[in-house]
């Protein structure tokens, strides 16, 4: 008899087993919303209401895209991952923090942030800093009011940025790099009425510009022993600090 009662029991435990539902699945394209809630499995129809909230629950390489207007908080990415707004605010309002922090482990790590709003209130530190490995790209966003800079590359060795479409402005310092043999390329972008520097250039880092405004600094460009290529029809107002070397092309 008991041994019956075993074999019954195993039977439903191995049913069970087969039937129950992953307890943390994660999407490939989460959603999030101005009316969302954290607490919602982040799709389309149930979106959630913060990038915090849905990156936990977005597979990496995958998507976050805003549904509708809203603010959507401050957020710390560790994996490959898109957060993306088109035709939508998407807007990240932060006080005595960073907006958005980008530490990836690996160098084939991406993220790409595009369409948003990124606003220190006079207060916040860096509006996107980017400490880990990889390569980050950001795409159509404003990013304004931060004490430090608009993006902070300070990672890893070979660490890569490229801001393309965007504007920075009111912040302590435009675009930094630094970091050892780090590379950023600002294309296409207005980083006007910083108040230190429109860019800066750590030492063995290198900075590409093209088709960009740097303007309303002291310094469009202070270079602190990095290389600085300029490509085409670039504005530079205050053009560099008494140690910058800009090579032309």
């Amino acid at each position: 008899m008991r041994r019956g009662f075993l074999f019954l029991l195993g039977i439903a435990t191995i049913a069970l087993c087969l039937t129950a539902e992953p307890a943390h699945a994660q999407a490939t394209r989460t959603w999030v919303s101005g009316v969302g809630d954290d607490a919602n499995p982040c799709s389309r129809t149930a979106p959630c209401k913060t990038f915090a909230g849905a990156i936990s629950k977005t597979a990496a390489g995958g998507e976050i895209n805003a549904l509708d207007p809203g603010g959507f908080g401050a957020v710390t990415i560790t994996k490959s991952i898109s957060i993306i707004a088109t035709g939508v605010e998407a807007g990240v309002l932060v006080s005595g923090t960073n907006g958005i922090i980008i530490d990836l482990p690996n160098a084939t790590d991406k993220v790409l942030l595009e369409g948003l709003d990124i606003e220190g209130l006079g207060t916040g530190l860096d509006g996107v800093r980017i400490i880990g490995a990889g390569k980050t790209t950001i795409r159509k966003c404003s990013i304004r009011n931060f004490t430090g800079n608009g993006v902070n590359l300070v990672g890893d060795v070979n660490a890569r940025a490229v801001v393309e479409d965007s504007l920075l402005t009111g912040n302590g310092g435009g675009f930094n790099i630094g970091g050892p043999s780090n590379t950023a390329f600002l294309l296409n972008t207005t980083l006007d009425n910083n108040a230190t520097y429109a860019t800066q250039a750590g030492n063995t880092t290198t900075l590409v510009i093209s088709g960009s405004t740097l303007s309303g600094s002291p310094w469009s460009i202070y270079n602190s022993g990095g290389q600085i290529w300029s490509y085409g029809n670039n504005v530079l107002r205050n053009a560099g600090s008494p140690t910058a070397t800009l090579t032309l092309q």
